[in-house]
């Protein structure tokens, strides 16, 4: 049997005590938690006990563990030293978006791995989802016809709280825009392809505090098609559906509640093909076909993906380029919106 990939977790509150390591490190098939690391000793404590890890009281600490990968799920000012310093230890590194606060800071964080002969990773976790891989599919196989329109909508409550970093702008980089457009657009480019303009607005329309808590974005892919992407922290989260809508010259794909941190969620294709090949239920009296793949958790999923390119000696590319991509299109979205303007990227 395989040996597994033995993971440190830097950040260990948050998104990691939450989701990634209950959900993802441990479930994995080839993956164990060896220990994590936060500022806040007494959190990090809690959650080695909670999870069976050795809590490691520095950075040094953690990379002298026999660690063989870093999950990084700390405040994003802090991913390019923290990568730098991982590297520096010989650890890969897979790290939760944005990669940086910059587009420079990615390509740093790029360049460190690359040259200690590393891995990096971006944590573009929805990716995985059962239900958009099903509809990647069926937009790859031309059921939808030729792409036309997109639409991909994250949003929820965010109310003001003392130290959270996403609404300090020198801790995160910025507020809505970039803590929910950045999934959205990662998702929109994977179902059509690269954008090649855009143009964003962002406002702090409810919540006091100094980062965006809206954010509206509209995309032109280089294919022709167009797409929104809508982000706020101030729609209550019961009240935002969180939508994925993929429309084309033969059908569309609409989802709800796919978009998000859960692996739930529902979509039906609307089609004018009776191709059987889809793989589909029969339509029902709208003439929908719900769309019902096995259900996956998109945490065990990028976690199990990329310890498997690890055991494999596989370069992840692909996922840093991701990442950096991402940092692009968030870069250019907030120029456009300082600007008033429409960027090519």
């Amino acid at each position: 049997m395989k040996r597994k990939i033995r993971w440190g977790v830097i950040g260990s509150g948050g998104i990691a005590a939450r989701r990634t390591i209950p959900e993802g490190i441990l479930p994995a098939k080839n993956a164990e938690l060896v220990a994590v690391y936060s500022r806040n000793k007494k959190n990090n404590a809690a959650v080695a006990k909670q999870f069976g890890a050795q809590a490691a009281s520095s950075l040094d600490e953690l990379f002298s563990t026999e660690i063989d990968a870093v999950y990084i799920a700390s405040p994003n000012h802090a991913h390019l030293e923290q990568t730098r310093l991982a590297a520096a230890a010989g650890k890969h590194v897979f790290c939760e978006k944005p990669l940086g606060m910059t587009v420079d800071e990615a390509r740093r964080m790029i360049r460190v791995c690359e040259k200690a002969n590393l891995n990096l990773g971006t944590a573009f976790m929805m990716r995985y989802h059962s239900q958009h891989q099903a509809a990647l599919r069926l937009v790859e196989s031309g059921m939808i016809g030729q792409p036309v329109f997109a639409r991909a909508q994250l949003s929820c409550w965010y109310p003001p709280a003392r130290g959270a970093w996403r609404q300090i702008p020198k801790l995160g980089g910025g507020g809505a825009l970039i803590d929910l457009a950045g999934h959205c657009l990662d998702l929109l480019e994977m179902f059509f392809g690269p954008i090649i303009a855009l143009t964003c607005m962002i406002n702090w329309t409810v919540q006091r505090y100094k980062t965006e808590d809206s954010g509206v974005v509209m995309a032109r892919f280089k294919n022709g098609a167009l797409a929104t992407v809508d982000t706020f922290f101030c729609i209550p989260d019961k009240s935002s559906k969180n939508r994925l809508e993929l429309y084309g010259s033969r059908g569309s794909i609409l989802a709800q509640e796919t978009i998000g941190q859960e692996s739930d969620g529902e979509a039906t294709a609307y089609l004018e093909s009776n191709d059987s090949s889809a793989g589909l239920p029969p339509r029902s009296k709208d003439g929908g076909q719900k769309i019902v793949p096995k259900k996956v958790n998109i945490y065990q999923a990028e976690i199990e993906a990329f310890s498997q390119a690890l055991l494999d000696g596989r370069d992840t590319t692909d996922s840093a380029q991701a990442g950096l991509r991402s940092q692009i299109l968030l870069e250019a979205c907030y120029k456009s919106a300082r600007s008033g303007k429409q960027i090519k990227v």
